[in-house]
């Protein structure tokens, strides 16, 4: 990266890291202690700020660039686990959130303890949520760090290291100070961020091609390296259920 791009990187990730500090401690102000402060940030929010922020959280850095990654490789297999990531989202939404919310509980551990041997069901849920979560925070982290790393300037195997540390002292600091309240609106200004970023690039590569989708389509097919089977199924999965 150039030196002035690496000074504007800079800036704005100096920007971002300030703005989301200050949210920080201005919604962390008045926190509560009770469970439904902490896991609904006090059923404050409006429906489509709700909605602005579980976009924004499931658009993470892995999701995100890697659904990318997947197209720019496999092309139309790429495309479809995108629509498979969204399918599994809303089957938890509809048929795990929803539950969840009617009976009143904040996690799925209070659901199966209300009906269950409280002990066992809370100690099994527990360990399986821990064992998911530091498996996905794994990839989030090392994505997250990398990208830090790059725009930092940072190549070398201590500096994403010692990104990767400072990223997640970061979320640390989030939820311990800020709550619910302040990582709602965090994930809301991370959603804006994205979407019009993904918006822009959309402009820019549509005027690139001069609005010609066939154009840009056929591009991407043969410089892909794979030709037409850029645009086809099976590339990445194959055509059998194997």
């Amino acid at each position: 990266m150039r030196g002035d791009h690496q000074t504007l990187a800079l800036l704005l990730f100096s920007a971002f890291i300030a703005v989301t500090l200050f949210i920080t401690t201005w919604f962390g102000r008045n926190r509560q202690g009770s469970a439904e402060e902490f896991y609904a940030g006090g059923r404050l929010f409006s429906p489509m700020e709700n909605g602005f922020a579980i976009a924004g959280d499931y658009m993470s850095a892995a999701s995100f660039l890697g659904i990318s990654g997947l197209i720019a490789l496999f092309g139309y297999d790429g495309m479809l686990y995108s629509v498979g990531f969204l399918v599994a989202w809303l089957v938890v939404l509809l048929f795990v959130a929803e539950l969840v919310r009617n009976c009143g509980r904040f996690t799925l551990a209070d659901v199966v303890a209300a009906r269950m041997s409280e002990r066992p069901v809370r100690t099994a849920v527990g360990t399986s949520s821990v064992t998911v979560s530091v498996l996905y925070l794994v990839a989030q982290m090392v994505g997250a760090g990398s990208l830090v790393a790059l725009l930092l300037g940072g190549t070398s195997d201590a500096a994403r290291s010692w990104t990767v540390v400072g990223v997640g002292a970061l979320m640390v600091i989030y939820v311990s100070f800020g709550g619910m309240r302040a990582t709602t609106w965090i994930q809301i200004v991370k959603a804006v961020l994205l979407m019009a970023g993904a918006v822009a690039l959309t402009v820019l590569v549509l005027v690139h091609f001069h609005g010609n989708i066939n154009h840009l389509l056929n591009s991407a097919a043969e410089r892909s390296g794979h030709g037409k089977d850029f645009l086809a199924p099976g590339l990445r999965y194959g055509g059998d259920l194997v």
